[in-house]
C-alpha cells in the first residue's frame, strides 16, 4: 500500500486509480479482441445463462433493461472488432452471440481486477475502487446476457423452422 497524506495525496492516488483502471480497460479488450472465435463459440460456467434469466425476460421485467442499455458505451469496434449494437452484415446471429460472450468476458475480467487496488490503496479507496468497478460493469454484462439469451431464442426459432419441428 501507499503511503498517503493529506487530501492532495489521496487526489493523486485517485488519478493514478483511473490511469489504471484505463490501461486495465485497453489491455483487457485488446486481449479480448484476440481471443479466437472458437474458444468462446459455445458458454461456460460463467457465460451461460442461468434459468432466472428466462431467455431475458428477468431482465426486462426486474431491471426494465430496454429503457437503459442503448444508453451505455460500446466498444466492441475499437480494436476492429464488431459492434453489438446493429446485426452484422447477413444478420449472422450467432457471430453476434460469440461477440456478446466476448464483450461479458472483457466485463467479467475488469470486475475481478478490482482486487488488485487494495494492494496500493488505502481500505476507503480500495472500498470505492471496487464500487466503481460494479457500477462501470454490471450494467454491461447484463446487457451481453440479455442480448445473448433474445439472440439464442431468435437462433432456436430459426432451427426450428428450417428442420419443421
Amino acid at each position: 500500500m501507499i503511503e498517503v497524506t493529506g487530501l492532495s495525496g489521496l487526489v493523486g492516488l485517485a488519478i493514478l486509480d483511473a490511469g489504471v483502471w484505463i490501461a486495465l480497460s485497453v489491455a483487457v479488450g485488446y486481449g479480448a479482441h484476440h481471443l479466437p472465435a472458437r474458444w468462446i463459440e459455445q458458454d461456460r460456467w460463467l457465460t451461460r445463462l442461468r434459468r432466472f434469466e428466462a431467455d431475458g425476460y428477468f431482465w426486462r421485467r426486474h431491471l426494465a433493461i430496454g429503457r437503459w442499455k442503448d444508453h451505455l458505451p460500446e466498444a466492441g469496434s475499437l480494436f476492429g472488432g464488431v459492434s453489438k449494437r446493429r446485426l452484422p452484415p447477413g444478420g449472422d446471429l450467432h457471430s453476434l452471440a460469440v461477440e456478446t460472450r466476448r464483450a461479458e468476458l472483457v466485463h467479467w475480467t475488469l470486475l475481478a481486477c478490482a482486487a488488485l487496488f487494495p494492494l496500493w490503496n488505502p481500505p476507503g479507496l480500495a472500498v470505492a475502487m471496487g464500487a466503481v468497478a460494479l457500477v462501470a460493469n454490471l450494467p454491461c454484462l447484463v446487457v451481453q446476457r440479455y442480448n445473448r439469451a433474445r439472440l439464442l431464442r431468435v437462433v432456436s426459432r430459426r432451427r426450428h423452422r428450417a428442420f419443421g419441428s
